[in-house]
């Protein structure tokens, strides 16, 4: 497995990626998550075909920063076309995806939540899986509808949020 250490830092203290980074034009890499315990709930990269999709990546959604980028991506979700899905993906388990659906969106969430604890496929196939602690770092991946990776953002501060407005910008072209 490859890794690449210093690409993240969390308060200048330099962490570990585990797999290959993931680059603009290449197909996207297929994933095993799940939006409830069951692996009835599986989802897979086909299981979006035919819509753009956004995975908004998130260490955790019990901090701050996580919180707030979700909540953000919600509040897009609302005002995009219906042929874009957006997925925030962590290592949260879903029960606790669940409540903060339910408690930090009101029960009103415009994107799907999904959780990666299962095999970490996501995170090691988007090479976005943080070796010292096993769990996501914060980045952003739009896949086309073609499957093709059309944007990647790895936010290189655990601590910091992405950027918004370059995600939005290369949706609106899509």
């Amino acid at each position: 497995m490859k890794e690449r250490t210093g690409a993240l830092a969390f308060k200048n203290t330099p962490l570990t990626l585990l797999g290959e980074e993931v680059k603009v034009g290449q197909k996207a890499p297929d994933f095993n998550i799940r939006t409830g315990l069951e692996s009835s709930s599986a989802i897979h990269l086909d299981s979006g075909k035919g819509k753009v999709r956004v995975f908004n990546v998130v260490p955790s959604l019990d901090t701050p920063v996580c919180e707030t980028q979700t909540i953000r991506f919600n509040e897009e979700a609302a005002k995009l076309s219906d042929n874009i899905e957006i997925i925030t993906v962590s290592m949260d388990l879903p029960t606790a995806q669940n409540r903060f659906c339910n408690i930090q969106l009101n029960g009103s969430a415009k994107i799907k939540m999904a959780s990666d604890y299962v095999d970490k496929s996501f995170g090691l196939n988007y090479g976005i899986l943080i070796k010292e602690w096993q769990i996501l770092g914060r980045g952003i991946f739009i896949v086309g509808k073609d499957d093709i990776v059309k944007y990647v953002q790895y936010v290189p501060k655990v601590e910091e949020l992405p950027d918004f407005d370059k995600a939005l910008a290369v949706l609106k072209t899509l």
